[in-house]
């Protein structure tokens, strides 16, 4: 499996920093968050994309994706979301990302079906664009669509190579989903995963890898036992918790943390 982490974990970091943050502790790759309070997002022009594209290649760090917020289920026209996404795949596509992460936004103002249909029609007239562009799109288990029987809901319809799951292993757990569950479901659709620790359900700050309640050892021993070999990236969510640790120091021991999960996964690729 390959290694990386998410920018939310170091919001505001500039480029070179990132990259440096990548090298200096091993991580493959870097998953950024494409949202304007970061270097890196849709609004930046050609150059600064070449600039960004170039400072990870000459390092030898893979820009894992490009980790956006359009919400394909959220109700209302399909025109602006569309061309969201249109802009987020642009963007991996010009940074050499091969995932763009969306999230689902169904809300409480509809029904589960209408949510569903919502995210299947709008997935599917974006990915001939993002299938042109060699990314996928990724629809992450997140708020209406927290568990992995809700995102196959959403990409079974769908049915394009191009379009695929971001199996967050937090939220489907909060939502009371076994990841025996959670990965069967998604591992027809499945791009990469995100890990994470916190306390319990009721205390979400974000905890070094190893730390928490999440049961990572058993998604890891999962995706092992079916020698799955893809990205692990670890989501600590530093920006929406200020006081909590800051996520360079832990850096080094929670990738070794997760090589040890790999390492201990039956059948693991390694």
């Amino acid at each position: 499996m390959k290694f990386a982490f998410s920018t939310l974990g170091v919001p505001g970091t500039p480029v070179l920093d990132t990259v440096r943050l990548a090298t200096d502790h091993g991580y493959d790759g870097v998953e950024l968050r494409a949202h304007p309070e970061e270097a890196v997002h849709p609004g930046i022009g050609p150059g600064e994309r070449a600039a960004v594209a170039e400072e990870f290649a000459g390092a030898g760090v893979a820009i894992l994706a490009v980790a956006g917020y359009a919400r394909v289920a959220a109700p209302g026209d399909d025109g602006p979301v569309l061309e969201e996404l249109a802009g987020l795949t642009r963007l991996a596509e010009e940074l050499g990302a091969p995932f763009v992460r969306v999230f689902p936004g169904g809300g409480d103002e509809q029904s589960p079906e209408d949510a569903d249909a919502t995210a299947a029609r709008r997935l599917g007239a974006a990915a001939p664009d993002a299938a042109d562009r060699g990314v996928h799109l990724l629809l992450e288990t997140h708020d209406s669509h927290a568990r992995g029987a809700d995102a196959a809901r959403v990409l079974g319809p769908v049915g394009h190579k191009n379009v695929g799951a971001l199996w967050d292993v937090l939220h489907p757990w909060l939502a009371g989903e076994s990841p025996t569950a959670t990965f069967p479901a998604l591992s027809p659709h499945l791009g990469y995963v995100q890990v994470k620790d916190v306390a319990s359900a009721e205390d979400t700050a974000p905890l070094p890898l190893g730390a928490g309640t999440v049961p990572l050892a058993q998604c890891v021993g999962l995706l092992g036992a079916e020698g799955w070999d893809g990205w692990l990236c670890w989501e600590y969510e530093k920006r929406w918790y200020p006081h909590a640790e800051p996520l360079e120091g832990l850096l080094g021991p929670g990738l070794e943390h997760l090589q040890r999960l790999v390492e201990a996964a039956p059948d693991s690729t390694r």
